[in-house]
């Protein structure tokens, strides 16, 4: 199981939902782990468990929508670690709501977490994964990111970019020995979604009910994620990069 033996990792929005369970799935597979995240007190949660099975992470606060809390939070990892193998670009918020709906500091704030950060975050990165010889990039995108959804017209347009940007660097970068790849997540059952629910106004359990109308006939659990991450974050993927890897239970095969 210890496939990131010897790797550091760097996970944004690392307190909960997808980042958590990543956070602990790294940990298990061998990786030092930074969790990076606004929320101080579950962030510290997930280190604590990390420490506690006997793994290694750091807790960094960071504003991700800011590029100078970003090359901190990078600077402070590589410090703390020893390096940085691993950046997943996971941390992301949602608003729900139509172009008419979205304020232009609604637009504003969706664009500088969901696209911004990982702009920064892979700024700071990059230089230290290349002077060690290569390194891999995660970014995490969204089924719609493929195709479209009714009134979420910022979170489809800043995953629309995601999946395209990562494209960009896989270019950019292949020469340096950096794999850039993205995972396009259907509906899973982290906050975010429950969220959804709430600013829809619409009660939690119908939301999740539909939203399990695949051919999987279910939700996205984190851990469905994490193991796509940790696919793409070890050597099992070590030929694939510019790719988007869907994982939607079959939400986007037909």
């Amino acid at each position: 199981m210890a496939v990131l033996k010897g790797k550091t990792a760097l996970i944004t929005g690392g307190s909960s939902g997808i980042g958590r369970a990543t956070a602990l799935l790294f940990a298990r597979a061998g990786a030092a782990v930074a969790v990076v995240d606004l929320d101080e007190f579950h962030g510290e949660q997930v280190v604590q468990e990390i420490v506690d099975a006997g793994g290694k992470a750091t807790y960094v606060l960071c504003d991700v929508s800011q590029a100078d809390s970003c090359r901190r939070a990078v600077r402070f990892t590589a410090e703390e670690l020893g390096g940085l193998d691993i950046l997943f670009n996971n941390a992301g918020i949602i608003r729900r709501a139509t172009v008419l709906d979205t304020t232009e500091e609604e637009w504003d704030q969706v664009m500088a977490v969901n696209v911004k950060s990982i702009f920064a975050f892979s700024k700071y990165a990059i230089p230290i994964m290349a002077r060690a010889g290569g390194g891999v990039i995660i970014n995490t995108a969204s089924g719609w990111g493929l195709v479209g959804g009714r009134r979420a017209v910022s979170y489809c347009a800043s995953k629309g970019a995601v999946v395209v940007m990562t494209k960009a660097m896989a270019l950019d970068h292949g020469e340096q020995n950096i794999r850039v790849n993205c995972v396009c997540p259907g509906d899973t059952d982290t906050p975010m979604l429950r969220n959804e629910a709430r600013q829809l106004g619409v009660a939690e359990e119908r939301f999740l009910a539909e939203a399990a109308a695949r051919p999987l006939q279910r939700i996205g659990r984190p851990e469905d994620v994490a193991q796509a991450a940790l696919y793409l974050a070890s050597d099992a993927s070590s030929f694939v990069t510019g790719t988007s890897l869907v994982v939607d239970g079959g939400g986007l095969a037909g």
